[in-house]
């Protein structure tokens, strides 16, 4: 059976005209990926290569690291208030001694669903984790699941600092990207910061989202 035959028996049987279908798997005989997928270092350094080709910021730690990362960021950029998804990882918001990193005059705005657009909109940073992260693409998904919070984090503030745990996270592609993510839940996929070349094609970034994107690529 051809695509031809397959379609046009689609629509005898939405007429009436005949009885079921007999479907037919279609041949899918493209190549998945074209990066090293069984290479998660040169998958990094792809990933790496390809955020930062987008204008995200792109940073490197171990999971030890990562709290006084975190808190390194925030103070650099003189975050003050940070929107925190529920779910997020307790120690990821801690520095090396244990103290939050609130500690440091910095307030933690944990989202049960009461923080408005307009609340969110005088956030300084949000902190988020991702489902996974396209390495041929620069791209980085949230579904909302632990630790990522509603779109409406990772969207209205100005800052968004996203981890992302590799190799766990980092998929070489697309089409392997999508088995691993449930299509029912709310997706976010992004590719660096919020940008638009709309008008005149001039590049003006903090349009549709986050003015900046700062990754951190977490090792073990």
């Amino acid at each position: 059976m051809t695509s031809r035959d397959l379609i046009l028996g689609r629509i005898r049987a939405a007429l009436g005209d005949t009885g079921t279908v007999d479907e037919q798997p279609l041949p899918r005989g493209y190549v998945s990926a074209h990066a090293p997928a069984g290479d998660p270092a040169a998958l990094l350094d792809l990933l790496h290569r390809n955020l930062a080709d987008y204008r995200a910021l792109v940073h490197r730690c171990t999971e030890a690291e990562l709290p006084v990362r975190i808190a390194g960021l925030l103070a650099a950029r003189g975050s003050r208030t940070v929107a925190v998804p529920a779910g997020l990882p307790d120690g990821w918001l801690a520095a090396a001694d244990g103290r939050l990193a609130a500690a440091d005059g910095v307030e933690l705005l944990p989202d049960d669903g009461s923080l408005t657009a307009a609340r969110l909109d005088a956030v300084d940073s949000v902190v988020t984790g991702c489902a996974l992260a396209i390495a041929e693409t620069g791209t980085i998904v949230l579904d909302a699941g632990p630790g990522q919070g509603r779109r409406l984090l990772s969207l209205v503030p100005d800052h968004h600092l996203c981890v992302v745990r590799a190799p766990e996270q980092v998929v070489a592609s697309v089409p392997l990207a999508l088995p691993r993510l449930d299509p029912a839940r709310p997706q976010a996929w992004i590719s660096g910061p919020s940008a638009t070349s709309d008008i005149e094609l001039d590049r003006v970034e903090g349009v549709h989202g986050p003015r900046t994107l700062e990754v951190l690529l977490v090792t073990a």
